[in-house]
């Protein structure tokens, strides 16, 4: 493990105010991740443990698709040089076996992430753990939904393909820079058909939206001051400098205003996504699609 220093100076010690500013250390460590098939489940696991920690970084190594001795010795070799702790999601026994070992000479800890959930599941069920590797990712209705929820949310981003909205499960509408295209991709991963239609001052809505009897529309909202700055940073990521009603304050109060009443007048339901993760957005819409459909909610 090593500790480097952190300021909450942007700029590095050279900058004059840095000795104003209390420094903080950060942890860096190595990580391991060996996993028999794709590694999200696992990296997703070590992501959300390490984030319960503060000012620890991790170095994250991932070993995807380790199904072999051969695959295994290589990947042991590059764990011993850079020691750390090593997480996995290996089915095969030899194979556990092999790395288990393998990190009790390195002196390393060696944790299989799933087992005491799979152990726990399996006690309750009283059924039989299988030993299948990549289970979860098999080509099964629920893949296929997936990646027809995925064309959809492509096909229809941006208030493409209009005349197909009645197919969605959800329809996200905003103005421009409230996350609906990455909210609807995240969701069609989750096998939900989202759309989004944007709304461009001195533009109406389409008119199909308003004729819509059974499909989820939710408006996402954010403040003046953060979408300000989020299209600030795009015009700027785009070279573009020049003034406009896009960033000006007046013109993106209306905006918001002009939007928020919308929403309420026809009785959408809200969320707020000022200080939300596109995650956290999306499972709040997934909560409205399993509660009923309907009724407002403003979620801040």
């Amino acid at each position: 493990m090593v500790k480097q220093p952190l300021t909450d100076d942007p700029q590095d010690s050279a900058s004059p105010e840095a000795d104003r500013h209390t420094a903080r250390f950060a942890t860096y460590f190595h990580i391991h991740l060996v996993s028999d098939s794709t590694g999200e489940t696992l990296n997703a696991m070590a992501r959300a443990v390490c984030a319960r920690f503060t000012d620890i970084l991790p170095i994250e190594h991932i070993y995807a698709l380790v199904r072999s001795i051969r695959q295994l010795d290589r990947a042991l070799e590059e764990i011993a040089g850079a020691p750390g702790v090593v997480m996995h999601t290996i089915i095969d026994p030899g194979l556990r076996a092999a790395l288990e070992e393998g990190c009790r000479k390195l002196d390393m800890p060696c944790i299989a992430a799933l087992d005491p959930v799979v152990s726990a599941m399996s006690r309750y069920l009283g059924a039989k753990i299988s030993t299948r590797v990549g289970a979860q990712h098999a080509l099964n209705n629920d893949y296929f939904d997936r990646i027809e929820a995925l064309d959809y949310a492509i096909a229809h981003d941006d208030g493409q393909g209009g005349q197909d909205l009645t197919q969605a499960d959800v329809i996200l509408v905003g103005v421009s820079r409230t996350s609906k295209t990455p909210t609807c991709i995240y969701l069609a991963h989750r096998g939900v058909r989202a759309a989004n239609v944007p709304l461009v001052p001195g533009r109406p809505p389409p008119e199909q939206l308003f004729e819509l009897k059974n499909t989820l529309i939710v408006g996402l909202m954010t403040t003046p001051e953060r979408l300000i700055q989020i299209r600030r940073n795009r015009l700027l990521s785009l070279k573009e400098n020049r003034e406009s009603d896009y960033i000006d304050t007046d013109s993106v109060r209306a905006e918001i205003i002009a939007a928020r009443r919308l929403f309420e007048k026809n009785g959408w339901p809200i969320i707020d996504v000022t200080r939300r993760s596109v995650e956290e957005t999306a499972a709040a819409i997934i909560n409205l699609l399993s509660g009923g459909r309907g009724q407002v909610e403003v979620l801040g």
